[in-house]
């Protein structure tokens, strides 16, 4: 029978493994987009979603993507596929209880926070603070597990 720990460990797993999956498609859509205007890709899917096009937020997403370059293109995908095999062998080490990857998620999340709390003071959203909370809430679990863990040996 599984303990509400490891039950735990695996709901941290699946959400590293969603995060993965999401870098994924990120890297693939931006791979996709090499060598295509990227302003007319978005003009397409605005009007495919029906979004008003004179809506501000859109009309400086466009005015921003007028102006990105194959190379910056190809940086965003492959730093995505980079940072998904982090999270795919985070997520799979702590889907199968491995202690190093509750180390290792502990390593790789808690030194991407200085880097959330950057974003946030810049562009503050509700999803990133809610990510932020999340992630802190990871490291000081498995913290805690990791030291529950010794004092028990």
């Amino acid at each position: 029978m599984k303990s509400s720990n490891d039950r735990l460990i695996r709901l941290i797993a699946l959400f590293k493994l969603l995060k993965a999956a999401l870098l994924i498609a990120l890297g693939i859509g931006a791979f996709k987009l090499l060598h295509r205007d990227v302003s007319t890709v978005i003009e397409h899917w605005i009007e495919a979603l029906k979004l008003d096009p004179g809506n501000r937020f859109l009309d400086a997403l466009l005015a921003k993507a007028a102006n990105v370059n194959p190379a910056q293109i190809k940086k965003l995908g492959v730093g995505s596929f980079i940072y998904a095999a982090l999270f795919l062998t985070e997520g799979i080490g702590l889907w199968m209880l491995k202690r190093w990857a509750e180390w290792l998620t502990v390593v790789i999340t808690s030194s991407l926070v200085p880097l959330e709390l950057y974003e946030i003071h810049h562009h503050p959203t509700v999803a990133k603070f809610g990510v932020l909370a999340i992630n802190v809430a990871v490291v000081v679990y498995l913290i805690y597990q990791i030291r529950a863990q010794r004092a028990s040996k």
